[in-house]
């Protein structure tokens, strides 16, 4: 079956860089929009970053542009996500998503919606 298995989320203090990775199974990678989302305590979850198949097109949301950087092997089918100067506020529950096969269009990429596979999740905490 589809599925997504996130690691890598850790304790870190305010300024460190973290690297979360989520592998996929079950479906086919290489055409499928990947995506990452994280939800705060007592927040709603929000939109981080996408990445198209093949590397193509990535977006990211204003709060971690710049410092967030997302990636893909599709040799290893398994999609990245390299945090930087990370902060308080980067502390959530990191998702990691799937469109497979592709069928959002650019426009839809930001919202929860157009993902149908979903992780579970790994815990990234930001310290002073």
């Amino acid at each position: 079956q589809e599925q997504l298995v996130e690691s890598g989320g850790g304790l870190v203090q305010a300024g460190d860089s973290l690297k979360i990775s989520c592998a996929a199974s079950g479906f086919t990678f290489t055409s499928a929009t990947m995506a990452w989302f994280r939800q705060a305590p007592g927040k709603e979850r929000e939109f981080v970053a996408f990445i198209r198949s093949y590397g193509g097109t990535t977006a990211y949301a204003d709060s971690v542009k710049g410092r967030f950087t997302i990636s893909r092997d599709n040799a290893k089918n398994t999609v990245y996500l390299q945090m930087n100067s990370l902060q308080i506020e980067d502390t959530a529950v990191y998702y990691c998503a799937a469109d497979p096969p592709p069928r959002s269009i650019l426009s839809q990429l930001r919202y929860m919606s157009a993902y149908s596979v979903w992780g579970q999740g790994t815990q990234v905490t930001v310290s002073v």
